[in-house]
């Protein structure tokens, strides 16, 4: 069977399969989301008056400027922050990133109302979620993370994240060990409103993995994928998998395969974490169907069993949430066909 999933992935990876999306008329929900260029007021301080530079600083943006102190630059005392504030914004590296992340980001409203879109459909899918309020951008180490959502609740954005797949900065061999490529050519500008998205998933429905039979990982994995599916409804579907075109085509084109490999193989109930790693995890490939297949099978499953519970019971995503995994399981009767 997995000789014949592999062969087919290769075969067949040039097929595709698109979802009618119906979008919802969101136009008069009022998002504000004002940005505050963080970076530019960071790099612009005056490192020979640093402290008095620092507190300017520190009272236009009182809550960012200590979330990027403790939490982005992880310096634990002020005297540290004095010390290497200067050496971080002099740093040949940092001080290119910068530079070139202005002329990048010259103007992020593309970007914004990409994002304001998409807290116009949280508010109307989810009423009662408190929305982030605004958006904050940075430049951080290369191998901290870029995007996450602050202590008094708005987006922070790391640009440093974002430069491009192909950018220097990526391609030295600590940082492709941190980051290997196929996480790394994901640091792309087009990646800022999935990612702004998934951290407001990761706050209305957190993963719920733990302890669970691959089934209902995938299924739970699966909700999460929908809802950051309906919240960026025109967003390009390779972006909200992280599969590259020919994953997307090759998961399609095998849909059969890969469901009946997970049947015969008495894999749905199993709850080993060795074992479910290899379909659930982030990778460069499904590791038992072999280089080139798509990655993460678990969640592209989860979500077409999601899909198909949609469509027969015409739940809304806050009834989707509340239904356990295993009763959407049950209740989508998933079955694909060639």
């Amino acid at each position: 069977m997995k000789k014949v999933v592999i062969a087919f992935l290769f075969a067949a990876s040039f097929i595709a399969c698109k979802d009618e999306k119906k979008i919802p008329d969101v136009s008069n929900i009022k998002v504000d989301l004002p940005v505050n260029r963080f970076e530019k007021d960071f790099f612009s301080l005056n490192i020979n008056d640093l402290s008095a530079s620092l507190d300017t600083l520190y009272r236009k943006d009182p809550a960012f400027f200590q979330d990027y102190l403790s939490m982005v630059m992880a310096y634990e005392q002020t005297d540290t922050a004095i010390k290497y504030i200067p050496l971080f914004i002099k740093d040949s590296l940092y001080s290119t990133v910068y530079k070139e992340s202005q002329t990048k980001f010259a103007s992020l409203d593309k970007t914004v109302n990409e994002i304001k879109r998409g807290l116009q459909l949280t508010k109307h899918y989810f009423p009662s979620y408190n929305t982030p309020k605004g958006i904050v951008t940075f430049i951080g180490p290369i191998d901290g993370v870029a995007t996450g959502i602050t202590s008094d609740n708005r987006f922070a954005i790391g640009l440093q994240g974002y430069l491009g797949k192909d950018h220097p900065a990526y391609q030295t061999a600590y940082i492709r060990s941190v980051y290997p490529e196929y996480k790394s050519r994901k640091f792309s500008p087009e990646y800022i409103p999935v990612n702004c998205m998934m951290s407001v998933v990761d706050e209305i429905y957190p993963a719920q993995f733990a302890g669970k039979p691959l089934i209902e990982q995938m299924v739970e994995a699966g909700k999460r994928l929908y809802i950051l599916q309906q919240l960026l409804p025109e967003t390009n579907d390779t972006l909200i998998t992280g599969y590259t075109k020919a994953q997307l085509d090759a998961a399609y084109a095998n849909e059969t395969n890969i469901w009946g490999y997970l049947v015969t193989s008495n894999l749905l109930y199993n709850t080993d974490p060795v074992t479910l790693r290899d379909y659930m995890n982030e990778a460069p490939f499904t590791l038992p169907f072999g280089q080139g297949s798509p990655p993460f099978v678990g969640q592209f499953i989860g979500w077409q069993i999601v899909k198909k519970w949609i469509i027969k019971t015409n739940k809304s995503l806050e009834e989707l949430l509340k239904t356990p995994a295993k009763q959407v399981f049950e209740e989508a009767k998933y079955k694909p066909t060639s």
